[in-house]
């Protein structure tokens, strides 16, 4: 007998330019994370590239599109006072542009999730949705994380299942989904393939998160002091897998 039909899977590209964000929207994806520097894990975007995305989406009539990563630093997530206060000002900022969400995490020294200061970047986004990043991949306890997160109120979370990507954590994803019984969206990210969205939607999982990237060698030489010729770029045939490898895992599900 076949189950109810289940929606396609969502995709959420990770992009680092409004170019990026157009291919996303074009290529089907459900929405972006807007970030810079991929290269260090992701970095606040700036204000323009999250109020062209937000106007992008707009156009074309697409709701709950435009998602920005809030994060002011590389390395681990323990933040100080001051950190904390600037993370606040960019979510508020970033919500004032147009964004429909905000990604943020934050551990104390203990290794466990900062329950405190998500709170405080859940009540600065208001009524935007809040989704906590791969943090939770670098807490003690991943599971005990997702469960304190269910309770707190914020839209998703993004995940390995703890592992180097989602491969690895593909059964402590299982268990998240069904340790959090609908209360809070496990979202996979970490390495993922497109070959892996079929394995990630039977695990249960409500959306893949993926970065979709190429690289351009246009716009001539750095020339010296400007870094390393190229850039990424999001890869439109990429993306355009990931959705349709989504919609196929969703319609198996069903069968």
């Amino acid at each position: 007998m076949s189950q109810e039909p289940r929606r396609p899977l969502p995709v959420e590209i990770a992009v680092q330019d409004a170019a990026g964000a157009r291919t996303a929207l074009d290529g089907g994806a459900a929405r972006v994370e807007l970030c810079l520097a991929l290269g260090l894990g992701g970095l606040t975007p700036s204000a323009g590239l999250i109020e062209a995305s937000a106007e992008l989406a707009a156009e074309r009539g697409v709701a709950g599109f435009t998602h920005a990563l809030i994060r002011p630093r590389g390395g681990g997530f323990v933040y100080d006072a001051e950190e904390r206060r600037e993370i606040v000002r960019d979510i508020r900022l970033a919500v004032r542009l147009g964004a429909d969400g905000v990604v943020v995490g934050a551990l104390d020294e203990t290794g466990r999730l900062d329950l405190d200061a998500i709170a405080e970047f859940r009540d600065a986004a208001g009524d935007a949705d809040v989704t906590v990043h791969r943090a939770v991949d670098a807490a003690a306890d991943q599971l005990a994380a997702v469960a304190a997160l269910a309770e707190l109120g914020v839209r998703r979370v993004l995940t390995s299942g703890g592992g180097a990507d989602c491969r690895a954590g593909l059964p402590t994803l299982e268990r998240m989904v069904s340790a959090v019984e609908g209360r809070l969206e496990i979202m996979a990210g970490g390495g993922v393939r497109i070959e892996d969205i079929p394995a990630l939607a039977a695990a249960g999982v409500d959306a893949v998160h993926l970065s979709a990237r190429g690289r351009a060698l246009r716009g001539g030489a750095s020339g010296p002091g400007g870094g390393v010729d190229g850039f990424d770029e999001t890869d439109a045939a990429l993306v355009a897998a990931a959705v349709a490898a989504a919609g196929w895992a969703a319609t198996d599900a069903t069968a």
